[in-house]
């Protein structure tokens, strides 16, 4: 690869939920269907490990036994209770403890007792991470800020705390707040695919019409060569008809997140977390329409965010209207 600096790898779990259609799942492993020629293939806490310690990424993680947070019933229960054993096999297989860094995974669904009980089991092993998994399935924002608090607040503070499959750039501050240090999530990449820009107010659609005649850069205050070179019209062509357009979307929106990325780290270094959260959220919800999910962690995080909102009741949206990717800025 030539990649000089860090790398993380992960386990093959999700692809449990992602390809639960061509996946049987029992306590030996996961056994994939291959979608190629139909062959099984059968994936063990051990071979996952094995894999990842020939690899060489810094961090590695556990196979885990992945179900979408809308499941209930006693699926979610199994689910938990195997990661527990499996993360047993896993630290046993892992032969390079001093070079790779394994994360266990908290699971447990939507379920406090059960998320509770995972993050114990988990934190007894003493492992050098923890990684909350099994949200961004489609559960509500309340259930998911409260799980990540609930599991922040369990896990060492000395060590990193990882929400998988997070997110956008709103989740990012929200679970920052709440006390999570590492995230990763394809969106930016396949936001640009769409024809979709990620900026401070939220995103700009390049596929809309308006976008044809505009010849300002995609961010007037993004210094990313994207924004040097390029104009919303140009991009509006590329990304109506040929594959470049998406290629500097995705430049721009991997920028964009690395800048998010390293204000906020440096906004805890230099102890003004408070302050560029409610920046974020002026440039984000400029009338004052925070979501009330937002108010409500933020009230658990300890941040004051009075003067980003709007009189209580008009804080009271529809999660589905405060998604990033469905704010559209034509200006």
């Amino acid at each position: 690869m030539n990649w000089k600096r860090a790398l993380l790898t992960d386990s093959g779990g999700f692809q449990m939920v992602s390809l639960l259609h061509l996946a049987d799942i029992t306590e030996k492993g996961v056994t994939f269907q291959s979608p190629v020629d139909g062959k099984p293939m059968l994936l063990t806490p051990e071979e996952s490990i094995q894999i990842q310690n020939r690899i060489g990424a810094d961090i590695i993680m556990a196979l885990d036994d992945v179900v979408k947070t809308t499941i209930t019933g006693p699926r979610i229960e199994e689910a938990m209770y195997r990661t527990l054993r499996w993360i047993d096999r896993c630290i046993a297989a892992h032969k390079r403890p001093h070079d790779q860094n394994l994360f266990g995974i908290v699971q447990g669904g939507l379920d406090p007792i059960l998320r509770d009980i995972c993050v114990k089991g988990l934190v007894e092993r003493n492992l050098p991470g923890y990684a909350i998994g099994g949200l961004s399935g489609g559960e509500d924002k309340n259930s998911f800020w409260r799980v990540v608090a609930q599991c922040t607040a369990a896990l060492p503070e000395d060590k990193p705390r990882y929400v998988m499959g997070v997110g956008y750039p709103l989740d990012i501050v929200v679970c920052s707040a709440l006390g999570a240090d590492m995230y990763d999530c394809v969106y930016p990449t396949r936001t640009a695919r769409f024809g979709t820009a990620l900026v401070p107010e939220g995103v700009l659609k390049l596929k809309h019409k308006a976008m044809a005649d505009d010849t300002r850069p995609i961010d007037p205050t993004c210094p990313c060569m994207v924004c040097k070179n390029y104009s919303r019209a140009y991009i509006h062509c590329l990304v109506t008809k040929d594959a470049m357009g998406s290629q500097l979307l995705s430049y721009h929106n991997l920028y964009y997140m690395l800048q998010l990325s390293r204000n906020l780290h440096s906004s805890i270094v230099e102890g003004r977390f408070p302050e560029f959260v409610c920046d974020f959220l002026h440039k984000m919800f400029p009338k004052g329409d925070v979501p009330e999910w937002v108010c409500d962690a933020m009230e658990v995080a300890g941040i004051d965010i009075s003067s980003c909102c709007a009189p209580f009741p008009s804080c009271q949206e529809d999660d589905s209207k405060n998604m990033p990717e469905e704010v559209s800025l034509v200006r």
